[in-house]
């Protein structure tokens, strides 16, 4: 896996922001049909070319793994490329099963809807054997009483696990952008349901990096998804933009 990224900092990186959403939804709107349409189709894996790509990850028994694709990962890869000096792939992004060796070329990995989430055995390894390499999951769209189910299947994949609550002293929270305040965000579906972040460290150690960011009371693909198009305000996809490219730092320089 390539672990090293250099980045730039804009001179004004909230009004950049705010330009590079609407310049991304611009780009994309076309793409985007309704509100989480199922997909008849999953695009073409882009050929390795050691280029940061998106990975979503894949898996059986529940079809939310794909909710906000590909419109969600297509935003945010353009707001990378306009934010930092990694020229990522922008147009196409990888779905992967847990499992699959391909998984292995490619240091982080989006998993939504862990909620209805249940790995087999080989797709609980497959990760497993990920993370120890150095990967780096990121866990989003979940809330309630979601997490006993969510826990049940991380400790499928790391049987040790701790979930370790974070504040806004964490490295993640200031890889890029200085996230002063953890207190804004909420699950769109309900938002009387409060963002509450966890990390899993490796080997539960603090002193290590996180393995995995947890987005709990949270769906910052959604705000991501639908930045620009009235469904939320403007501000909630603004931060959405600011964890999510804070995540993609942090976990290529740690």
């Amino acid at each position: 896996m390539r672990r090293r990224a250099h980045f730039r900092l804009p001179r004004s990186r909230a009004i950049v922001l705010a330009v590079a959403v609407l310049a991304a939804v611009s780009a994309i709107a076309g793409a985007q049909r309704g509100f989480r349409q199922r997909r008849a189709f999953i695009e073409p894996n882009p050929t390795y070319d050691g280029r940061f790509a998106f990975v979503r990850l894949r898996y059986q028994r529940y079809n939310g793994w794909d909710f906000d694709y590909p419109a969600m990962e297509r935003n945010l890869m353009f707001m990378v490329r306009e934010l930092t000096t990694m020229r990522p792939h922008v147009r196409e992004s990888n779905v992967l099963d847990m499992d699959d060796p391909e998984l292995m070329k490619w240091p982080v990995a989006y998993l939504s809807e862990p909620g209805y989430w249940v790995p087999t055995g080989g797709e609980a390894l497959g990760l497993r054997n990920w993370l120890a390499k150095g990967g780096f999951l990121f866990v989003d769209d979940f809330y309630g009483n979601q997490w006993a189910n969510f826990e049940r299947s991380m400790r499928m994949v790391l049987p040790d696990a701790e979930f370790v609550r974070l504040d806004t002293t964490h490295p993640i929270f200031n890889s890029f952008y200085s996230i002063e305040s953890l207190d804004k965000m909420s699950h769109p579906a309900n938002p009387s349901y409060k963002a509450i972040y966890y990390g899993i460290y490796e080997r539960n150690d603090r002193r290590r990096r996180l393995v995995a960011i947890v987005n709990y009371n949270n769906d910052i693909g959604d705000y991501m998804e639908w930045s620009g198009r009235g469904w939320y305000p403007m501000n909630m996809s603004n931060d959405a933009y600011k964890f999510a490219t804070n995540y993609l730092v942090y976990a290529l320089t740690h």
